[in-house]
């Protein structure tokens, strides 16, 4: 019986000081993680009139802009600049895919407006295989680290961008580009009519 007493009566022994140091860091780190976290979700997206940092877009090859590897938003000022945000897997971007190409055809000659698409968080060989698929022809790249997607804080995808000449942004679309009603008509105004609709009026400033 004494020696259970002596036993309940032995002191516990707490936990080291430095695992106490080590645990409060971790526990603080994750918190500093959580805010970091919590403060970008509640970040707004950009809106029209927002003028549009500079950034890069590294291309694939074969989908180079006038044989340059990479461009900066600042080299194209002047330009009437078309921002698409896609990937391989996202199964809306197939519906503007054709629709996107076409108006890429029509504006090429006149060297005026630039389409630059931005794989969105995909694989290279995916991405290409997409491109080819649908027989994507104007410049595309790697959202790498998805920093230009972070840049415009998008959504998912697909969300594509219009940028006036002198860097502004004119107009968001969210989601694909599809047929839509005309008013008071039972014609459908199609993709590509919407993208010119969108793109005419600043070629006129």
């Amino acid at each position: 019986m004494s020696e259970l007493n002596s036993i309940e009566a032995a002191p516990r022994r707490g936990m080291p000081v430095w695992v106490q140091l080590i645990v409060w860091a971790g526990l603080i780190g994750l918190l500093v993680i959580l805010a970091f976290g919590l403060a970008k979700t509640q970040q707004v997206s950009v809106g029209t009139g927002d003028t549009i940092s500079t950034f890069n877009l590294k291309f694939f090859e074969g989908y180079a802009y006038q044989g340059k590897a990479s461009i900066a938003l600042a080299d194209l000022k002047g330009k009437v600049v078309v921002v698409n945000f896609w990937a391989s897997w996202c199964k809306p971007c197939e519906q503007e895919a054709a629709a996107l190409e076409a108006a890429w055809k029509a504006y090429e000659p006149g060297g005026k407006v630039v389409f630059l698409g931005v794989d969105y968080v995909d694989t290279e060989p995916e991405a290409r295989a997409y491109l080819k698929k649908f027989g994507i022809t104007y410049p595309n790249g790697p959202d790498l680290e998805t920093r230009i997607s972070q840049l415009f804080r998008i959504k998912g995808v697909p969300e594509t961008y219009f940028i006036d000449q002198d860097g502004k942004l004119v107009y968001v679309q969210i989601g694909p580009f599809v047929p839509l009603p005309k008013i008071g008509s039972e014609e459908l105004v199609q993709p590509e009519e919407q993208i010119q609709a969108i793109i005419d009026p600043l070629l006129e400033k």
